[in-house]
C-alpha cells in the first residue's frame, strides 16, 4: 500500500528534495560524459595486455571517488528509515505511479522497440559492435521483437536472445561477449519468469532484470581502469565530456561513478532508485554527444532504469540496526570490487597468454598501441596503407 505524500510534514519533504537533489547532483558530476561505450565509436584489441591492477590501487583519483560514493551511500542509509527517507519513497511512489501499475507492459514494448532498432541498424548481434555479414541476423531480431508481445512466445524470445549470444562466439571472443551476458540473460529471464503469472518465481521478475543491468554497468566501468587508453580518442575529440578535468583525473572517477552506481542498483530500496534516475540522467545525456548509436545501444538498459526507479517494493537489499546498516556500504562494496574485479583480470589472464601477444599494432614513433587502425575512426593514428 502506497504512503501518500501528505502525510509527511511539509519540513520533511523540503529535507527530502535537498537531500535527493545533493545525491543526483554529486553521482551526475561524477559520470556524466562517460556512459558511451567505448567500444561503439572507437576501436580496441581486447586481447591486449590490461593495467595491472595496482595501478588502479595506487590512483588517488579512484580513492577519492571511492570516499565520495561511500559518503553519499551511506548517508542515505542513515536517513533511509527516518522522515526524510520516507518522503522521498513516497515521493517517487506517488510519481512513478502509473507507470508501475503498467510495468510489464512497458519493459515488453521497451524489448520489442529495441530488437526492431537492432533490425533497423542491421548487420549487428544484438548491440551495435558486435557487426554481422549475416541478412539472416537481422531478421531473427525483428521475430524476436514480434514474439515479446505474447506470453505464450516470450519464452521463445528469451531462447532467440541467448541462441543469438551463443552464436555470436563464431565471430567473437568469448571475453569480449562476456560484456553482454549479464544483460541478455537478464532480460531472458524476465520474458521466462514474465510469461507465467501463476510460477512460483514470476514475483522475482523485475529483480533478474535489476541484478542483470547491475553486473552489466559493474563489468562494463572496468574498462576505464583497465583500459583508459580507450577512451582517450574521445576526449580528444570531445573535450568538453570532462567538464575541464584532465583525461587522467576524469576517466578513474567515471569508471568510479559507473561500478558504484551499478553496486547501488542491488542495494537498499532508496540507494536503488536514487541510482537509477541518476543512471537515466547519465545515459540521456550522453545521446546528445554520441548520437542514436548510444541510444539504440542503451535503450535496454535504459527502460530498465526506469522500471527500477518505479519500482515501490522493498526490493533490494533490507538490512536492521544502525551499525548493520552502517558497515554494510563499505563492505558491500569492497566484495563486488573484488568479485567483480576479480573476475574481469582473472578471465582476461585465463584466456589471453598477455605476455606472448601484446598488441600488434604501433604509430610512426614506433609506439605500441591498443587502437586498430580504422578509416571511419580516424582516432590519432592513421594507417600508413591508407594514405596517398
Amino acid at each position: 500500500m502506497l504512503k501518500p505524500v501528505g502525510s509527511f510534514p511539509p519540513a520533511a519533504l523540503g529535507r527530502t528534495a535537498v537531500a535527493a537533489g545533493s545525491a543526483l547532483g554529486l553521482l551526475l558530476t561524477l559520470g556524466t560524459p562517460a556512459y558511451a561505450h567505448v567500444k561503439w565509436f572507437a576501436p580496441y584489441v581486447v586481447g591486449s595486455a590490461p593495467a595491472p591492477i595496482t595501478q588502479t590501487l595506487a590512483n588517488g583519483w579512484f580513492w577519492l571517488g571511492i570516499v565520495l560514493v561511500l559518503a553519499f551511500f551511506v548517508a542515505t542509509v542513515v536517513l533511509e528509515k527516518g522522515p526524510v527517507g520516507q518522503g522521498a519513497s513516497a515521493a517517487l511512489d506517488r510519481i512513478s505511479l502509473p507507470l508501475w501499475n503498467r510495468a510489464d507492459d512497458f519493459m515488453r514494448v521497451v524489448i520489442g522497440g529495441f530488437f526492431v532498432a537492432i533490425f533497423a541498424v542491421g548487420g549487428v548481434y544484438l548491440t551495435p559492435d558486435l557487426q554481422t555479414p549475416n541478412e539472416w541476423v537481422s531478421w531473427l531480431q525483428l521475430l524476436i521483437a514480434m514474439l515479446v508481445f505474447s506470453r505464450r512466445t516470450m519464452p521463445l524470445a528469451a531462447a532467440g536472445i541467448i541462441g543469438l549470444w551463443v552464436i555470436a562466439l563464431r565471430d567473437y571472443d568469448f571475453f569480449h561477449l562476456l560484456d553482454y551476458l549479464a544483460l541478455g540473460v537478464g532480460v531472458a529471464g524476465y520474458l521466462v519468469l514474465a510469461a507465467n503469472p501463476n510460477g512460483r518465481f514470476y514475483g522475482q521478475r523485475f529483480a533478474v532484470l535489476r541484478w542483470g543491468v547491475a553486473i552489466a554497468l559493474m563489468w562494463s566501468s572496468l574498462e576505464k581502469f583497465a583500459y583508459a587508453e580507450w577512451f582517450y580518442p574521445l576526449v580528444e575529440e570531445r573535450p568538453f565530456l570532462t567538464f575541464g578535468m584532465p583525461r587522467d583525473t576524469f576517466i578513474p572517477m567515471a569508471g568510479v561513478a559507473e561500478f558504484t552506481m551499478g553496486f547501488g542498483l542491488l542495494w537498499t530500496p532508496l540507494i536503488r532508485r536514487l541510482s537509477a534516475i541518476a543512471l537515466i540522467v547519465i545515459f540521456t545525456a550522453a545521446v546528445y554527444p554520441f548520437g542514436r548509436i548510444d541510444l539504440v545501444g542503451h535503450a535496454m538498459i535504459m527502460g530498465t532504469l526506469f522500471l527500477i526507479a518505479a519500482d515501490p517494493s522493498p526490493s533490494g537489499l533490507k538490512l536492521g540496526g544502525f551499525v548493520p546498516r552502517m558497515g554494510s556500504v563499505p563492505a558491500g562494496l569492497l566484495a563486488a570490487l573484488v568479485v567483480i574485479g576479480g573476475a574481469y583480470w582473472g578471465l582476461h589472464g585465463l584466456f589471453y597468454d598477455e605476455a606472448a601477444h601484446p598488441p600488434a599494432v604501433v604509430d610512426a614513433q614506433g609506439e605500441l598501441l591498443t587502437h586498430v587502425p580504422n578509416a571511419e575512426h580516424p582516432h590519432g593514428l592513421v594507417d600508413p596503407a591508407a594514405q596517398p
